[in-house]
């Protein structure tokens, strides 16, 4: 496949996070056009006014939005925000039930508007509804994933860059697993440029110890609750790295993402879905199946799976 001309992105939710992903898609030029839908039609309209009225500073890319769902039609990918928002003390787990439940409901005619379209869930908790949605529609796994540990795994680059003096592009390390308590850092093959990161030292950077390693990993598992404590949402970073998602799928980049497939005889695990390191392009997501992980690591993963199905069969759907 190629690059994706005349590329179009809705996003279906228009609350902190939703309106988030069209502001930095819109900043960052991640598709040419940018739609925003949702059933509370004052709210999406007026969010979209506001993005519109920005677009002489955002390049060519423009932005439509309503509650009608024609606004969807055409659309090469969808991003799905729209659910119950995670509220201070709450796990993501937790927002399972009224989330699938949204979700069941809207599937179904966000495939008949855009029957084309890579999706992408972000709502909470992404695993577990991109098991049920991807059941419910019998899209191809590669054509439906979450947007996973992507944030995560910039959340914990962030933390190592910091404490290694390098540039966040320069550490090489991935969170994997469920987007949420069971995370974990692929730490037997994370990397400060060529260096393992056990190895790494610079000047005023002395080596890092495996406790402090569990503590940056503890920190990055827990992050989005501070913010959620001290603001009430995470939105900002989370559009963000959505629209880095968007961008590899409309550009057809073959970019290395944890995103979160249902995953099919990788290293033993089948019907779930975790992010795991995958190649992201137009084609959707693939799972790196070379991915080489520790014995520990491996039990980690199960462990993580153990929890999402648990969850899911909590569900009884």
């Amino acid at each position: 496949m190629a690059v994706i001309e005349n590329s179009k992105l809705t996003v279906v939710g228009a609350g902190s996070v939703g309106s988030s992903v069209a502001y930095a898609s819109l900043i960052r030029g991640s598709a040419r056009h940018i739609a925003l839908y949702d059933i509370a039609a004052e709210k999406v309209e007026a969010e979209v006014l506001d993005l519109a009225h920005g677009t002489q500073f955002t390049g060519s890319s423009d932005i439509i939005g309503g509650s009608d769902l024609a606004v969807v039609e055409g659309s090469h990918v969808v991003v799905i925000t729209a659910g119950a928002k995670q509220k201070p003390g709450q796990t993501r787990i937790e927002l399972a039930g009224v989330n699938a439940g949204i979700l069941s409901s809207m599937m179904p005619k966000l495939l008949e508007a855009a029957p084309d379209a890579i999706y992408v869930i972000v709502t909470n908790p992404c695993d577990v509804l991109t098991v049920l949605a991807q059941e419910a529609t019998n899209l191809p796994r590669e054509r439906i994933f979450a947007s996973g540990t992507v944030l995560d795994t910039s959340r914990l680059r962030w933390k190592l860059a910091r404490r290694a003096g390098v540039s966040t592009g320069s550490v090489h390390a991935h969170i994997v697993g469920e987007h949420g308590d069971t995370e974990f850092p692929l730490w037997s093959t994370a990397t400060i440029g060529t260096v393992p990161i056990l190895d790494w030292e610079a000047p005023g950077h002395p080596k890092m110890t495996v406790d402090e390693l569990d503590t940056i990993a503890v920190d990055v598992r827990d992050a989005a609750y501070k913010v959620i404590q001290g603001k009430g949402a995470t939105n900002y970073a989370i559009g963000l790295s959505s629209a880095r998602i968007v961008e590899a799928i409309l550009r057809d980049e073959h970019a290395v993402m944890p995103v979160s497939t249902v995953l099919d005889g990788y290293h033993g695990l089948d019907g779930v879905a975790l992010s795991v390191p995958s190649i992201v392009s137009a084609a959707g997501a693939t799972p790196i199946h070379a991915t080489p992980y520790s014995a520990n690591e491996l039990g980690l993963l199960r462990r993580s799976a153990d929890a999402l199905r648990e969850v899911r069969a909590s569900l009884g759907t």
